[in-house]
């Protein structure tokens, strides 16, 4: 007997004494559930053992009917009744196997229940995992350059141009100012020591190796590195999320060839150009200290600044900004390249680049550096 018809196109049956029938037919489109479940809570405070769905000439439906069906399968589990579909159309089935099949709890890692001797383990073999994966890119990179240098890769030349001019021409602009600020900062740290022998003529010569040596160096490669290189784990890990990427594969493109060299060549052509403004910068910042706060004549500050002035000095500095180009771009093409397919893999991506930018340019910095003094450079 028919016990009650929530909608008319949903009825509710009693077919047996501990057994109801949900028949559902017509059109089933935009309904509210809530009537239905509510029916179905008092129903279910007597002895009732198991609800079955019946389609007699059901013709359209929507997600309302399939989150009517998902949510009775759900207050049945809670109740320990019995559930049958069999009879509702397969797609409908399906619809409800699939949302029964995801875990919307978040589960526990895997390896949180392993012991300490299986995490070394696991560690280990993850860490050799990524340097085989950092190797494999480099070699990767490296036939790519030997391919460019044979004019046989597929990289485009506007690709070049629209690098060089983002990491070129629009970056001068905050690499001064940096760079400026750090030349102040610098000489007058330097002054209010130098002051104490009467030597704060000498903030020129300070200034002017310290910037030309390193230190412009160091503040280009920083600024570099947050603004490019995550600029480029950004971007080719968008391409990643909308499977670009896989598209370029699929088309016969080396991804290297049309996304890595492009960034590579451009950072090793802008590095040394902004790393010997950002120098010039700094000794302007530092002229500014000393001429108008500490009463330096003018011409004596640039004497001293352009005495101090070594090739080597130079030299070194800009080899710096030149390994620190190839950092940045390495780092910002591989963290974008190894991002996962989701909005919150390309943000851990772009931190990645950023902070394993600028660890290996220290790195590199005390390498660099502990091999000029060796070398007595």
């Amino acid at each position: 007997m028919t016990l009650t018809k929530v909608k008319k196109e949903i009825e509710i049956i009693q077919t047996g004494k501990n057994t109801l029938t949900v028949m559902i037919s017509g059109d089933v489109i935009g309904r509210n559930v809530e009537s239905s479940l509510n029916v179905l809570r008092d129903l279910l405070q007597s002895e009732i053992k198991k609800i079955s769905f019946k389609e007699e000439n059901l013709k359209n439906w929507d997600s309302s009917l399939v989150l009517l069906v998902y949510e009775i399968k759900c207050l049945c589990a809670e109740n320990n009744i019995g559930c049958d579909i069999s009879d509702l159309p397969h797609n409908l089935q399906d619809l409800i196997a699939l949302a029964f099949a995801v875990d919307r709890k978040p589960t526990r890692g895997s390896g949180d229940d392993l012991s300490a001797v299986e995490k070394v383990g696991k560690g280990t073999l993850d860490l050799w995992r990524k340097v085989a994966n950092v190797l494999d890119f480099i070699g990767s990179v490296c036939r790519g350059i030997g391919r460019a240098i044979t004019f046989r890769s597929v990289m485009r030349k506007i690709d070049l141009w629209s690098a060089l001019e983002d990491c070129g021409p629009k970056a001068i602009g905050i690499v001064c100012l940096i760079s400026f600020l750090v030349g102040l900062i610098l000489a007058f740290v330097g002054a209010v020591q130098l002051q104490t022998f009467g030597a704060q003529i000498y903030v020129a010569s300070l200034v002017t190796i310290g910037m030309c040596r390193i230190m412009g160096a160091i503040m280009v490669g920083i600024i570099m590195a947050g603004r490019t290189g995550s600029s480029y784990a950004a971007s080719i890990g968008t391409m990643q999320v909308n499977e670009e990427l896989d598209a370029l594969q699929t088309m016969g493109l080396s991804r290297v060839d049309f996304l890595v060299l492009p960034r590579l060549f451009s950072m090793l052509i802008a590095m040394p150009l902004l790393t010997m403004i950002a120098d010039f910068a700094g000794i302007l910042g530092g002229a500014f200290i000393g001429i108008f706060m500490m009463d330096l004549p003018c011409q004596e500050y640039w004497k001293y600044a352009f005495n101090s002035f070594h090739l080597n000095n130079f030299l070194v500095g800009t080899f710096h900004g030149f390994c620190f180009g190839i950092i940045i771009a390495l780092c910002g093409c591989y963290s974008g390249l190894t991002c996962g397919r989701n909005a919150d893999s390309v943000g851990k991506a772009t931190t990645q680049s950023v902070v394993c930018a600028i660890v290996w340019m220290i790195v590199v910095t005390g390498i660099i550096t502990l091999i000029c003094q060796e070398l007595n450079i």
